[in-house]
């Protein structure tokens, strides 16, 4: 399995429609939103109106990313804009395991990230609750950032986790994922792979996602 989802937020929102289409017609398999509050990451970015527009004008999965402090307050906002993936992060929810039921409650799939310094143990009794585990591969917060190779040593033992446990979720692995990394990170384990700048700060957007693409075949 190898789902690219390319994360909007390196678009160019002059055009933001067009992108999308773009890179739907270019083989990508979800459109990847990220959504941040300034709280818990420096930056603001969109909200749910993002998600609706986006719902017009493609028919991939959109798969929101909630970097943002007490997610369970908006997570039924995003659920009505449209969102068939919603990811929050371990680092925001007192009370995981019911932010998780909020999201699967309503048909949609639910995720967990975890950015670069976050043990695995604090997934550890939910594994077999959702649908997706995110990697932070860098701090979250910016886009085009370089990848933390520590990253793959955690996506292996999530891997490992994950079978132990018998758990069906996939690993998602976001931040600095690109031509010279994707293939390592299919290796360590992963199945779904966030990339932005890798995406739209090249002229060929086709050739981009068939290239990495042909990098995890047989992963």
């Amino acid at each position: 399995m190898g789902i690219i989802a390319p994360s909007i937020l390196s678009a160019d929102f002059t055009k933001l429609g067009e992108e999308i289409k773009n890179v739907e017609k270019a083989g990508a398999d979800w459109i990847h939103i990220d959504v941040m509050d300034g709280q818990f990451v420096p930056t603001i970015s969109y909200g749910s109106i993002i998600v609706k527009a986006c719902k017009k004008v493609t028919n991939l999965p959109i798969d929101v990313h909630l970097m943002i402090e007490k997610p369970d307050h908006i997570i039924p906002e995003f659920i009505n804009a449209g969102a068939d993936f919603i990811s929050v992060h371990a680092e925001t929810c007192t009370h995981l395991h019911r932010t998780i039921q909020l999201i699967k409650n309503s048909n949609v799939k639910a995720g967990v990230a975890l950015n670069p310094a976050t043990s695995i143990e604090s997934i550890k009794w939910i594994i077999n609750d959702i649908d997706f585990l995110v990697v932070m591969s860098v701090n979250p917060g910016f886009g085009g950032q370089k990848f933390i190779k520590s990253s793959l040593e955690k996506i292996k033992n999530l891997k490992s986790l994950i079978n132990k446990k018998g758990s069906k979720a996939i690993i998602q692995v976001d931040g600095g994922v690109g031509m010279s990394t994707i293939k390592t990170i299919a290796q360590a384990g992963a199945q779904s792979f966030v990339a932005g700048s890798a995406i739209f700060n090249t002229s060929n957007y086709k050739e981009t996602i068939s290239a990495l693409k042909q990098k995890i075949i047989g992963m």
